[in-house]
């Protein structure tokens, strides 16, 4: 019976301690997750401005190009006949707004998180888009 006794107890103190070490190992583990975590984190959300400063960079040049169309458009209609010239200048005017309120768009874009992000950019992309066609279209009417 001694025997016995002396064996559960050997058993049970061993349990204990590799219970102990198991649950400090846990903690430990789970400590290293988070931080990991939080490193991941991190990278996401320095890539994910990181991609917001660029866009907003080569959407700017975009912009600044469009503005230069626009003015060159302004220069070539000035020998126009009086209503050629003011339907141009109509025309002209209304890019001039579209251009003028896309850029406000982007200006006024808060970070808001990486899928709003996303969807912003799905939005932002078709209307200049549509604005560069637009400009396009245009500059090839008026050649004609």
């Amino acid at each position: 019976m001694k025997k016995s006794t002396l064996t559960l107890a050997t058993f049970i103190t061993a349990v204990l301690i590799t219970s102990c070490t198991s649950s400090e190992k846990k903690v430990e583990n789970a400590k290293e997750e988070a931080v990991e975590a939080a490193v991941n984190l991190n990278n996401a959300n320095e890539e994910y401005m990181a991609d917001m400063e660029t866009y907003r960079k080569a959407t700017n040049e975009k912009i600044e190009a469009n503005n230069n169309s626009i003015a060159e458009f302004k220069k070539r209609i000035e020998n126009e006949k009086k209503e050629a010239k003011a339907d141009y200048t109509k025309r002209i005017d209304e890019l001039e707004k579209k251009n003028s309120d896309i850029k406000k768009k982007m200006d006024d874009y808060k970070s808001d998180g990486k899928a709003n992000w996303e969807a912003f950019k799905a939005e932002f992309g078709r209307d200049m888009d549509e604005l560069g066609e637009a400009i396009r279209s245009f500059g090839e009417k008026k050649n004609k």
